[in-house]
């Protein structure tokens, strides 16, 4: 089993169903050695270990959902039963309740996965809270950018050409004609 483990890890059964991380019936059965029928039996049989909170049916629905978007779950496709979805804490009951050897090794490997897909979504989640200060810290850097930006334009600008002075007999304010001559610049 352990070999299996290396090239197939756990994480990839592991999935996202009503805002839980869980674990199909078929595939934690697989895990645990024991059949799918023989691990739902114990679990019928010791219904009061398992909750809501720790064991679910998925609905038809979820079935159709799951089947389409998993290709290790098609088996399940003409299955007349609805999957049993485990969550970390009704993994670990269904091995002490299966209380078999291999049931109970696996269950470390099975909290294991839930703990590192935990730890995972917790980086991403230190990391978008980064990633939001970075965003915030740049729009205010734009903001601080568009001011100074907008207080250099006029600066930027060439300077308006001084009135040329023209050729020529002109009126002054008095009316007074005069001689004015362009001077070269």
């Amino acid at each position: 089993m352990t070999n299996i483990k290396k090239h197939n890890p756990i994480e990839h059964l592991i999935l996202n169903l009503r805002g839980q991380k869980v674990i199909l019936d078929a595939d934690l059965a697989e895990l645990y050695g024991v059949p799918t029928k023989r691990l739902n039996e114990q679990v019928k049989r010791n219904a009061d270990r398992f909750p809501e909170d720790f064991v679910f049916r998925l609905t038809e629905a979820e079935k159709t959902e799951v089947v389409a978007n998993c290709d290790h779950l098609e088996r399940l496709r003409f299955s007349p039963q609805l999957p049993a979805a485990f969550t970390k804490h009704g993994a670990m009951m269904a091995a002490m309740v299966l209380n078999s050897p291999e049931a109970t090794a696996m269950s470390v490997f099975v909290v294991r996965a839930f703990v590192r897909m935990r730890e995972q979504l917790t980086a991403n989640a230190a990391i978008l809270k980064r990633l939001s200060e970075i965003d915030k810290t740049l729009l205010e850097h734009d903001q601080a950018l568009s001011v100074i930006w907008e207080q250099l334009q006029p600066l930027l600008a060439p300077p308006p050409d001084p009135p040329k002075r023209r050729i020529g007999f002109h009126p002054n304010d008095d009316g007074v004609l005069f001689q004015t001559v362009e001077a070269e610049r």
